[in-house]
């Protein structure tokens, strides 16, 4: 009778004893190497395991000491932003210098930002001003910054001549009791923005932007 390789798996599986009763016959067990042709005995074989084993732990410690440096790094610039915010005493200028204080600290090449439901007195505050229904539907519709290649046409208009060269984007929506504007954010680099990544500091600097902003919302 012929036995299936899950069958004897399942046998040693269930018999831990047999490998002390045939201790002897394990010496001489070869089989292949992992990383190449040859054979090995069985209980290099087992060593090999638990280094690579070893080596995939370490490399996955590594990983997330890089990650846990670059948030400390995100962290402390969020902190710098948020003191930054705090010294505008006007929302014309804040809205002028967002761009370059992105670019500045988080090397976001291009952003544009459009505001609804807020009360404003100054002419240079008109341009952020966004009166289309469709982008207030989407916004409100937005649970969290969403990040990919795609864009509505009407949001791609923002930016003007670099359109065509922008591959990336995130759309943050600036909300506080009601939503109030979108924030959104564009790069040259098709990965800079990507469905799968990790919004957390996105919808941090969402609710920054939407509480500098919230003193000048309608009620």
């Amino acid at each position: 009778m012929k036995l299936k390789s899950e069958e004897v798996a399942q046998y040693l599986k269930n018999h831990p004893q047999f490998f002390s009763e045939y201790s002897d016959m394990l010496s001489n067990i070869y089989i292949p190497h992992p990383h190449s042709g040859r054979v090995i005995p069985i209980s290099e074989r087992q060593t090999i395991a638990l280094r690579d084993k070893n080596k995939a732990l370490q490399d996955k410690f590594l990983e997330l000491v890089k990650f846990g440096k670059e948030n400390d790094i995100i962290s402390q610039k969020m902190h710098d932003l948020t003191i930054m915010f705090l010294t505008f005493t006007d929302l014309s200028n804040f809205l002028n210098e967002l761009n370059l204080i992105l670019r500045d600290n988080f090397s976001i090449s291009h952003t544009e930002i459009r505001l609804w439901n807020i009360n404003f007195d100054s002419p240079e505050i008109s341009k952020f001003i966004s009166t289309h229904a469709e982008i207030h539907t989407i916004t409100s519709n937005l649970i969290q910054p969403y990040c990919g290649p795609q864009l509505p046409n009407e949001i791609k208009c923002w930016f003007s001549e670099n359109t065509n060269h922008l591959h990336s984007f995130s759309m943050i929506p600036l909300k506080t009791n009601q939503t109030i504007g979108l924030l959104v954010l564009a790069s040259e680099d098709h990965q800079r923005f990507y469905p799968k990544m990790g919004t957390l500091y996105l919808q941090r600097l969402g609710e920054l932007i939407s509480t500098f902003i919230s003193r000048y919302s309608k009620t």
